[in-house]
């Protein structure tokens, strides 16, 4: 079921207001982010900080191509990791929605030639990191382009870490697999399901499968003193996907906060957290990490590829959102979003009438 094109005016009158950024200011948000660049020697950040459903911060900081002197800015594109994870959830989601799968289908329904070993690991496994499958695929290789059915395959043989739903331990092979079944499922290449169903109703224009070139691409740093360029991997990873800007990313969170897209029923299983077998829980939901962050309650995720770190933090009794997007390794992402999350509480910002 795509968008209609009611839920499209909704949303495209939402965000025209969402991203009416309050009155530009230096404050102690640009201190923050200057003062970490200049201590880890990062290139180019970029920040959106959405509070009370306003933005209030949507800024690039430094240089997105060091050689070229090209400066980040809002609509700077970079690679950002894992955080791609709560965007391949929310497309099974919109799945289940559709009454097209259920999160508790087993997933040898959807994927070829399943061991009898993950006979009982189902969607839901995978989307909470609790089925006792191998981190990574064997067959991955960040240099070589191939199916992410061989890579999920190559894992078969392998055995469980852990007994199915009984811990809570990271897996690239689940999402892997996850995007395998929004393919099977849909229809459709993972990337055109999620750009159809997500990516043009909300009008994210630069969000793109890593392996896209585009113009406004960083680059990614690495190395002690970031003054060496990061590997640029050809091959793309459904568990770090895609390319993104902290405005698009902006629009993503403006999709989170409403219903327009994923029911409150939806949003409240992928913030809800997993529950092991033996009763006790763990703060990972669906593509998102919970629990507690600088002492208030966060959802959220982070991520990072060879030369780019990324945090995507919703407080969410703040009414507060922090984006960091950096093109650089070495760079305290959780020290920089508890510091902008205390700099915005701590300032009385007016907001502008609606």
């Amino acid at each position: 079921m795509s968008a209609n094109p009611r839920v499209r005016w909704i949303l495209a009158a939402w965000l025209t207001l969402l991203l009416v950024p309050a009155a530009a200011r230096a404050d102690k948000v640009d201190d923050l982010v200057r003062a970490e660049m200049a201590r880890s020697k990062v290139p180019g950040v970029a920040v959106a900080v959405i509070r009370d459903g306003r933005v209030v911060k949507l800024q690039g900081y430094g240089f997105a191509d060091v050689a070229r002197k090209v400066e980040v800015t809002p609509d700077t594109i970079f690679k950002i990791g894992s955080v791609s994870k709560p965007v391949i959830a929310t497309g099974i989601m919109l799945l289940a929605q559709d009454g097209k799968l259920s999160v508790d289908d087993p997933v040898s329904k959807y994927l070829d030639g399943t061991p009898d070993t993950w006979r009982d690991i189902t969607i839901r496994h995978f989307l909470t990191h609790t089925s006792g499958v191998v981190r990574e695929g064997p067959a991955f290789n960040p240099f070589k382009v191939q199916s992410d059915a061989d890579v999920i395959r190559s894992a078969y043989p392998l055995p469980l870490r852990f007994p199915i739903g009984s811990k809570w331990e990271y897996c690239n092979v689940g999402y892997f697999s996850l995007a395998e079944i929004l393919h099977k499922v849909s229809g459709q290449p993972w990337s055109d399901f999620l750009a159809a169903r997500l990516f043009t109703p909300l009008g994210m224009t630069s969000t793109f499968p890593t392996g896209t070139t585009h113009q406004l691409r960083a680059v990614g740093y690495a190395g002690k003193e970031h003054t060496d360029l990061a590997p640029d991997w050809p091959a793309v990873r459904p568990s770090g996907a895609f390319l993104s800007s902290i405005t698009d990313l902006v629009k993503f969170e403006a999709m989170l906060a409403g219903s327009q897209v994923l029911t409150d029923a939806s949003r409240r299983q992928m913030w809800t957290p997993v529950t092991l077998t033996d009763g006790s829980t763990h703060p990972y939901g669906f593509g998102f990490e919970l629990g507690e962050r600088g002492g208030r309650n966060y959802i959220g995720h982070g991520g990072s590829l060879p030369g780019f770190r990324s945090t995507y933090a919703r407080f969410p009794e703040q009414r507060l959102t922090v984006i960091v997007l950096a093109n650089a390794e070495r760079v305290d992402r959780d020290g920089l979003v508890k510091g902008i999350a205390d700099a915005v509480l701590s300032e009385a910002v007016p907001m502008p009438s609606r």
